[in-house]
């Protein structure tokens, strides 16, 4: 089976981890699975939204191929080995850190394994979800040449709607092959000023990045997080969970 690829990506803060959290508890919940989330920023906290421990990231099998390998072994079977035991597993879901970027040193060649590991896990999965930083790099490690949906994510403010802007155009110089892209807007409040909307429209049309919704500021998820709750078990009338729903019907049953 060839995954579709969900891509997140925006400024830190705009919620992008929370969207994939959301998006997760959408996939699995409507049996679009199985799902791998790669959680691809450096300060991993998905886990943490859907009620998760992570031991083990890529990261860090990283560091382990500078050093010996077991005798008997390639180095790339042992990382396939490792990344498999990093693989985190739930109902519907397998969950992947990324961990800590990379230190001093050439990593190429880790990098080339990790992709060629991810050629071999990507056929077992119905959608693989990846959780970005701003940039898209960990795209490229990974060798994920397409992207089905690239949602690129803001907050509500001037800075966030041209950072979105920005970032929309950076897989042009990756190679990365986008096929549907569309500009989420998260926090907006209620109801949005003129000024928001303008800015909103005037970054849809400039760059080319439609719109696929506003999602509301929630204090049901701000109390999930704080119990340390898993947004999988937040019940889907929840206003904020509601419109994200919809928005992921828009493009992934639309």
């Amino acid at each position: 089976m060839t995954p579709k690829i969900i891509a997140m990506a925006g400024k830190g803060g705009t919620g992008k981890t929370t969207i994939s959290a959301l998006l997760i508890k959408y996939l699995t919940e409507k049996g679009f699975t199985p799902v791998l989330a790669v959680d691809a920023d450096s300060n991993a906290n998905l886990n943490e939204l859907l009620g998760m421990r992570v031991d083990l990231t890529i990261g860090s099998i990283r560091k382990e191929l500078k050093g010996d390998i077991p005798p008997n072994m390639s180095r790339d079977q042992f990382m396939e080995m490792k990344v498999h035991q990093a693989l985190v597993e739930s109902t519907g879901f397998d969950l992947m850190a990324m961990g800590q970027p990379d230190g001093p040193g050439c990593y190429c060649a880790a990098n080339q394994y990790l992709a060629m590991t991810m050629d071999h896990l990507a056929g077992n999965y119905r959608y693989i979800l990846v959780d970005n930083e701003a940039g898209m790099e960990h795209l490229s490690r990974m060798n994920l040449r397409t992207i089905d949906h690239l949602l690129v994510i803001s907050d509500p403010s001037a800075r966030g709607i041209l950072t979105a802007r920005r970032i929309a155009e950076l897989t042009g110089p990756l190679a990365i092959e986008v096929k549907h892209r569309c500009l989420i807007v998260n926090r907006v409040p209620d109801p949005p000023s003129p000024e928001l909307i303008d800015k909103i429209n005037q970054a849809v049309i400039e760059a080319d990045l439609p719109l696929g919704g506003l999602l509301p500021a929630s204090s049901e998820l701000v109390a999930q997080e704080i119990i340390g709750g898993s947004y999988l078990e937040l019940d889907r009338e929840v206003p904020m969970v509601k419109q994200a729903f919809a928005i992921f019907d828009s493009f992934i049953t639309g």
